[in-house]
This record gives structure tokens, C-alpha cells and sequence, in this order.
């Protein structure tokens, strides 16, 4: 097989491997196939931490991944630009890495994402939007007590759809992760009305894997 043709098969694999983990990928250039901040976004698509478009711009998706790599391996948290240090650590990892918690649901609002944890793994991890402010989604740790299938219209704010609702707070009984009618609404930044809005369709498959009495943990700040 000639050296060209190894190339090439290299390539496809790598792209397959990306639309796997669910990270857009375009064709780089050679020069942008180097670069640092492409091969750091392309590992932590490949690892499960959505990025956006991988393309070596650090934008604020890729500023996302970032933090909650950060969290997920003991670095200092937060939102801010690639390191030396978080370049190290992703281009050094070959997988997730185990985490102490227990099942349940872990939205860091910091980060502005959701970590689903089965059996100590993170299963997923998600872009989300939480309450803007005057609407904050309060912290601390609920229980799942209600879910509900499909799309419904919001009690509080008429003309807001949600999907596949997961309420998790008796003491805010308003207060649920769900997808919107469009994933533009799922924000970088706090936006929402106090829920959690996440990604569709990936909320459809949280939704089918998190029972009722499933932990909800809320945390950080903005």
C-alpha cells in the first residue's frame, strides 16, 4: 500500500471517529492540520467533549470542552483560552477519564454544560443554557420526580415548547432539563427562563436513560 494511499485511509478513519463523537469536522488545509489548537479540538471531539466545528478557531464552544476538561482532570476551571497546560493534558489522554461520582445528572454552570454519569463514567457531556439573570437555575441537588415524553407547551411562559421534559426540583416544580424547538436557543451563556436547555436529539436519549429518582446536581457560576 503505497504511503499516499495509508494517508488517505487515515484521514477517513479520523473523520469517522469525529462524526462518531459528534463533533462537526471539516477538511483542514496541511498548515491547519498542524496547528496546535486543531489537534487539541480534534481529541477532545474524539473524547466526547463537544467543540463545534473542528477547525482549529478556539471559539466559545471549543472554550466549553476546554472547562469541562479542566473539571473532569484537575485543572484550574473556567472559560478561558487553550494553555500549554490543557494542551499537554488532551493530546496526552487516549480516553475519559473514570470520575468518583455516583449516576445522575451534573450541570456545571460555569462551563455551561451537563454530565451524564453511568457506572463512573461520563457517559455524555452536553452544551447546555441555564436561567439568565433574574431567572438563575438555583444550585444544589434535586431527584428526578416528573418526566414528560415529547413536546409540551411551558406552564409559565406560554409559547415556549419544551421537549422531552426531565424535572428535577420539587421546591421549583417549573424547573426542568429539556430540548427547545431549536438548538440556537441552547446558548454558550445563560439565557433561559430558569430550565436547562439542551441539545436535541440528545436530550431524547438522556431522557430514556435517566429514571425517576435519578440525582440532579446544579453547581458553579456564570
Amino acid at each position: 500500500m503505497t504511503r499516499s494511499l495509508v494517508s488517505r485511509w487515515l484521514r477517513i478513519f479520523g473523520a469517522a471517529v469525529l462524526a462518531i463523537a459528534g463533533a462537526t469536522t471539516l477538511t483542514p488545509s496541511s498548515a491547519q492540520a498542524v496547528t496546535t489548537a486543531y489537534r487539541v479540538e480534534a481529541r477532545l471531539a474524539a473524547l466526547g467533549y463537544p467543540t463545534g466545528t473542528v477547525d482549529g478557531v478556539v471559539s466559545t464552544r471549543t472554550r466549553q470542552a476546554l472547562c469541562a476538561w479542566r473539571e473532569t482532570h484537575g485543572l484550574p476551571v473556567g472559560r478561558y483560552g487553550l494553555t500549554s497546560r490543557d494542551t499537554s493534558s488532551v493530546l496526552a489522554a487516549t480516553r475519559r477519564p473514570y470520575t468518583s461520582r455516583t449516576n445522575g445528572l451534573y450541570v456545571n454552570k460555569t462551563c455551561q454544560v451537563l454530565y451524564q454519569v453511568v457506572s463512573h463514567y461520563n457517559r455524555r457531556i452536553v452544551w447546555v443554557s441555564t436561567g439568565m439573570r433574574g431567572y438563575d437555575t438555583p444550585n444544589g441537588t434535586g431527584r428526578v420526580w416528573r418526566k414528560w415524553a415529547g413536546w409540551h407547551e411551558s406552564s409559565l411562559y406560554g409559547g415556549a415548547w419544551m421537549y422531552d421534559s426531565i424535572y428535577f426540583r420539587r421546591d421549583h416544580p417549573g424547573i426542568a432539563i429539556h430540548g427547545s424547538v431549536t438548538n440556537t436557543l441552547v446558548h454558550s451563556y445563560p439565557a433561559s427562563h430558569g430550565c436547562v436547555r439542551t441539545w436535541r436529539p440528545t436530550v431524547h436519549y438522556i431522557f430514556r436513560e435517566t429514571p425517576i429518582g435519578t440525582k440532579v446536581v446544579v453547581y458553579g457560576r456564570y
